[in-house]
């Protein structure tokens, strides 16, 4: 017996892009676990802290009273070195069909990512997905996730208010940003379901779009 899908009415999608579009799990494992080390932390309790945010904001929690120059210098040349490592870059299972829906019905929908710009296009080009024409990265916005501003922003420029929009994302900081902006939000993956999400699927596979009347678009999860 098949399950009744949960049916979502949006007007607008912003989409996170690790852990929900990009599975880029390999490499910020790499580049933060080394980090780690560099300054005697515990890899683990850095991994559980460092999705979903940009870096600058994972070394002030790990590292409180640090010199906010350091943070971004680091932040500067771990991204570089992110930018520089694609191994293992792969799309999240549904993701292309799940953004070639979006396109091709002229639905809604954003980027809102913690990367910068020559991240975001790297990694989304290594998955072989479309980079979205509107898109809020690192450089758009004054506070990490789990900050609001992010999906503010990402809502403000699809002309859209905030509670007419469905936010998907992987992490806590992700969510709770979601959350805080006052939308509905899809968590995708392993790291999602503890941090409650409205919805909660395993990839993009069991998500289906479709336009309703007027410009609304009817989210199909399960």
């Amino acid at each position: 017996m098949t399950a009744t899908p949960t049916v979502l009415s949006a007007r607008a999608l912003l989409l996170d892009m690790d852990g929900t579009l990009v599975n880029s799990d390999a490499v910020v494992e790499r580049i933060w676990r080394r980090w780690a080390a560099e300054h005697g932390l515990d890899g683990d309790d850095v991994m559980r802290v460092a999705h979903g945010r940009q870096g600058h904001a994972t070394m002030a929690e790990l590292l409180p009273g640090r010199p906010v120059a350091e943070n971004l210098a680091d932040n500067a040349r771990m991204l570089a070195a992110e930018t520089a490592d694609m191994d293992g870059v792969v799309a999240v299972p549904g993701a292309a069909r799940f953004l070639d829906s979006l396109v091709s019905g002229g639905l809604a929908h954003a980027l809102v990512t913690s990367a910068d710009v020559p991240l975001s296009t790297g990694r989304m080009a290594a998955a072989g997905l479309p980079y979205p024409v509107v898109r809020v990265t690192a450089e758009n916005v004054g506070a990490s996730k789990p900050d609001p501003e992010g999906f503010l922003k990402g809502a403000a420029e699809l002309g859209v208010e905030p509670a007419d929009c469905v936010v998907f994302e992987d992490s806590g900081a992700g969510i709770s940003a979601g959350r805080s902006a006052g939308m509905r939000v899809v968590g995708v993956g392993p790291r999602a379901g503890g941090h409650g999400p409205d919805v909660h699927v395993d990839d993009l596979t069991s998500v289906r779009v479709a336009a309703g009347g007027g410009g609304e678009i009817l989210v199909y999860v399960g």
